[in-house]
């Protein structure tokens, strides 16, 4: 019986690469193109949806320092920083999630999720509707530390 290759795929990376193996041991190499060309691809939905994730997570905390600047907490600064790091990782293991399929491709349905989450969690509605790069992986977002004195 023929392999449903995208099915296992997207129920386990592992698995799929066992039987990807227990296929080459069986000289099916037909069979191990196939379970590899599936692994690939959802190897890279996988990247993408984690992607997704972090940005929103990104966009909304952003969103939501800019809206309520009193309610800045440390932990806000610690899930921008930690969702950039997550992002930047991301970026780093799967080249072709690029600065452009991010800006092209998943920019405005994150921005449009994230604007749900931060308003959902805000209770109000958000002030900024738009963000940029710059204003998502760019811009340094820091609250004082103890004894340091700065404008918010």
């Amino acid at each position: 019986m023929a392999q449903d290759w995208s099915h296992l795929a997207s129920t386990s990376h592992y698995l799929t690469a066992v039987e990807i193996q227990h296929a080459l041991e069986d000289g099916d190499l037909q069979a191990a193109r196939e379970g590899i060309a599936a692994l690939t691809e959802a190897m890279s939905r996988s990247d993408r949806r984690a992607l997704r994730s972090q940005l929103i997570r990104l966009m909304a905390h952003i969103i939501q320092w800019e809206t309520q600047p009193e309610r800045r907490t440390r932990s806000w600064l610690v899930t921008i920083h930690g969702s950039r790091r997550e992002i930047e990782d991301l970026c780093e293991d799967t080249p072709s999630l690029t600065r452009k399929v991010i800006e092209e491709e998943l920019w405005a349905r994150c921005l449009s999720a994230a604007l749900r989450e931060a308003e959902d969690e805000m209770g109000v509605r958000a002030k900024q509707r738009e963000l940029s790069w710059q204003v998502v992986f760019e811009t340094e977002y820091r609250l004082p530390l103890d004894g340091e004195q700065f404008d918010l």
